[in-house]
């Protein structure tokens, strides 16, 4: 994901192309239907999306390599110019792990557990992106959704015996290094970093640091070497970035970043960030986390929706309205189908019904989508977002919170710095 910060540095390069070229990027994208738009229902019933839970889990099995990944290590975006090389790797990594975790979350036939243990194969083998520049740590995704994913597949009872259990846990272990090594000052994780450019990063975002955070805790539940303070810090980032009326700041600074009547850390620019943080800070066992405000957090995403849906598929971060990004949109509709399954059971399917439509019109002819770039690791990730999003509403598991309540107040911790030589 790229933020303003990292836009206004890549920007003069991207926009040096000609413009004719600029105009091609629109060529990936499969032949679609001219008529006229369809409406687009306001509820779906589980039984009306199985096909296009079907298409879009085809699509990730039939743009998979033979190798097992998905996409390359190479731009393959003109809007994607001006990164080093190496992003385009954390890229593809990061987005290689969602789609394990979407592959992992369907219904099993032959040519899906072939195309996942593939997919596993190279999740496990391939080499560790790495720092790519010194203000650009787009590795640090790959270390975040690298971990989530290992942490989900270990607990898959088709993966937690060895040989798959111990590669799981060896690869898992060195994400964690990397995470630990990249926790910035703050206790946060972030993609980007700011002056003076450290080993230790000096930026975070409240959305980096939620995703990863249940999957910490249920790592250390698991009995992997987790360092208690790691989550500690994470933990307390996320929870001071909540902001009154529901909203999550972007990132977390010492005075709450809010000009104007437009603003990113308003609750209409924080639809993504809410559910997630919601259901990080929830899974932790924070008491503050109630029904009531997952409730509200969603109509807030629902009343809101329509700023999501005017800035999917822009191509330049944040240009929305209250500077939401199109990146954010299927990122936000999977942790909404998560923090939905936080609720009582006996209203969840509402809440999925009201979902599911809003995932699958944005689907194309072949069953994948993107809601960003053309770029095959953007499709990848929106694709297997998707899939996610859906499946958590055709099941429900109960999840119970992975600590014991937190108290209100501000949990312990260290803030200690973590340092670790190893990748």
């Amino acid at each position: 994901m790229m933020s303003l910060r990292a836009w206004t540095k890549v920007l003069p390069l991207a926009s040096a192309a000609p413009l004719a070229l600029l105009l091609l990027i629109g060529s990936a994208r499969p032949p679609q239907d001219s008529g006229a738009p369809q409406r687009v229902p306001e509820h779906l019933s589980r039984e009306e999306v199985y096909t296009d839970l079907d298409r879009a889990v085809q699509y990730l099995v039939d743009t998979q390599a033979e190798t097992g990944r998905w996409g390359t290590r190479a731009c393959e975006s003109l809007l994607d110019l001006g990164f080093a090389t190496e992003t385009y790797h954390a890229y593809q990594f990061g987005a290689h792990a969602v789609a394990c975790m979407a592959l992992a979350a369907v219904s099993e036939t032959s040519e899906r557990r072939i195309a996942l243990e593939n997919a596993v194969h190279w999740l496990c083998g391939s080499p560790i992106p790495t720092r790519g520049d010194d203000w650009d740590i787009d590795n640090v995704w790959s270390a975040l959704y690298g971990f989530v994913a290992l942490v989900d597949l270990v607990q898959d009872e088709r993966f937690a015996r060895d040989p798959w259990k111990a590669g799981l846990e060896r690869r898992g272990q060195q994400l964690y290094r990397l995470l630990a090594r990249y926790q910035a000052l703050s206790g946060g994780w972030a993609y980007y970093d700011d002056p003076p450019f450290l080993r230790t990063p000096t930026w975070a975002t409240s959305f980096c640091t939620a995703l990863v955070l249940p999957s910490l805790l249920e790592a250390q539940a698991l009995g992997w070497d987790i360092d208690e303070r790691v989550i500690a810090r994470a933990l307390k980032y996320v929870r001071r970035c909540a902001m009154p009326g529901g909203a999550y700041a972007y990132d977390l600074t010492p005075i709450p970043r809010i000009s104007g009547v437009e603003h990113i850390n308003l609750i209409q620019g924080s639809l993504g960030r809410t559910q997630v943080c919601n259901w990080a800070l929830a899974r932790a066992g924070v008491q503050s986390i109630t029904p009531d405000v997952i409730r509200a957090g969603l109509d807030a995403f629902f009343d809101y929706h329509g700023f999501l849906d005017h800035v999917r598929t822009r191509p330049i971060p944040h240009e929305g309205f209250y500077a939401n990004a199109g990146y954010f949109y299927f990122f936000g509709h999977y942790y909404a189908a998560q923090v939905i399954g936080l609720l009582p059971e006996d209203e969840r399917e509402a809440w999925h019904a009201r979902l599911r439509p809003h995932l699958t019109k944005t689907m194309w002819a072949n069953g994948g989508a993107s809601d960003f770039l053309d770029a095959p690791y953007a499709i990848t990730a929106s694709t297997s977002y998707i899939i996610l999003a859906l499946s958590l509403g055709l099941e429900e598991p109960d999840q119970e919170p992975d600590q014991e309540p937190e108290p209100d107040g501000e949990p312990d911790g260290e803030t200690s710095v973590l340092t670790d030589d190893d990748d």
